[in-house]
C-alpha cells in the first residue's frame, strides 16, 4: 500500500544509492508498480519529476536518481487504492503554495474521509489536481496550517505543527495515515502504524536523516511510535510530538462519523 522516502541533510548530498534501494521497491521488491514521484529541493524552490510507471523499470527515476543533489528529498511509490487510476495526476508527492511557501507531500494508507474534510474548508489554500484521498488530505492539512501558521511559538514546537500533529491523528483513527511532508525548511514525518527513521551525526561532515516505510539498508533502523510526528531539519530532530501531546494541546474539528 505505497511507501515513502523522506531525507533531510544539513547539506546538498547525493542520494542515489538509497534511492536505487527505494526503486526496486516500485514493482520490483514490493508491489508498488502504480507510479513514482521525487522531490528535491533546490535553493527555495522543489523538484518534482513523476511518472504513473514501475519505478522499478523507470529510466527516468534512473537519471533522477544519479542526478539529484539536494537538503530535502522526499520520494513515494504508489499502489493505487484510491482511486484504482494511475494517472500522472494521481501521483505523488503533491506540490502546492501555502503561506508564502511551496509544500510537498506524499502518503501512505487509506483515508477515504478526508475528501468529505477537504470539501467542507471554507477557505482552502489549494485545490486538488487528482482524485485521490491523499491530496485532499494534503489541501485539508494546509487549511489548517494556515490558520496557526503565523502564530508565535509559546513554549517548544510551533503551534502550526503542534496543530498539524494533532490533526493528523484524529485522520487516522478513520483510516491508515502515515505521510511526509516539507516547507522547504523542515521535513515533517507523521507515523501512523508504518513508518521507520535512521539518523546519522557526522564529525564536521553531514548530518542526515532517513525516513522510510519499510528499512531501505541493512543498517539499524527504529520504528515510529504509533502517532508520532517526528520534525527534521538540516538533518536533525528539531522537535517530535507523540500522540498524547498532540491531543492535550491542540483543538481541531471533528469528522462526521465514517
Amino acid at each position: 500500500m505505497c511507501e515513502l522516502l523522506g531525507i533531510s541533510s544539513s547539506r546538498p548530498a547525493n542520494a542515489q544509492g538509497l534511492l536505487h534501494a527505494f526503486r526496486r521497491r516500485g514493482g520490483e521488491t514490493a508491489d508498488n508498480p502504480d507510479g513514482w514521484g521525487i522531490a528535491s529541493l533546490r535553493g527555495d524552490r522543489f523538484m518534482l519529476h513523476k511518472e504513473p510507471l514501475p519505478a522499478a523499470y523507470s529510466h527516468d527515476f534512473a537519471e533522477v536518481a544519479a542526478s539529484v543533489h539536494t537538503d530535502i528529498l522526499i520520494g513515494h511509490v504508489r499502489k493505487a487504492r484510491l482511486p484504482r487510476v494511475n494517472t500522472l495526476a494521481n501521483t505523488h508527492p503533491f506540490l502546492h503554495t501555502c503561506c508564502g511557501r511551496e509544500w510537498v507531500f506524499a502518503h501512505n494508507g487509506l483515508v477515504p474521509e478526508a475528501i468529505e474534510l477537504a470539501n467542507r474548508d471554507s477557505h482552502p489554500p489549494c485545490t486538488p489536481a487528482g482524485e485521490t484521498d491523499s491530496e485532499h488530505a494534503f489541501c485539508h492539512l494546509l487549511e489548517n496550517i494556515s490558520r496557526h501558521f503565523h502564530e508565535p511559538p509559546t513554549a517548544g514546537v510551533a503551534p502550526w505543527l503542534t496543530a498539524l500533529a494533532a490533526l493528523s491523528e484524529l485522520i487516522s483513527v478513520h483510516g491508515k495515515f502515515n505521510f511526509l511532508i516539507s516547507d522547504g525548511v523542515h521535513l515533517i514525518a507523521y507515523g501512523h502504524d508504518r513508518l521507520h527513521f535512521r539518523e546519522r551525526r557526522g564529525d564536521g561532515d553531514i548530518d542526515e536523516a532517513w525516513i522510510a516505510t519499510e528499512p531501505l539498508t541493512t543498517e539499524a533502523w527504529q520504528p515510529f511510535e504509533p502517532g508520532e510526528l517526528r520534525i527534521y531539519r538540516l538533518g536533525r530532530l528539531v522537535d517530535r510530538v507523540p500522540a498524547s501531546r498532540a491531543t492535550a494541546t491542540t483543538e481541531v474539528p471533528a469528522l462526521s462519523p465514517s
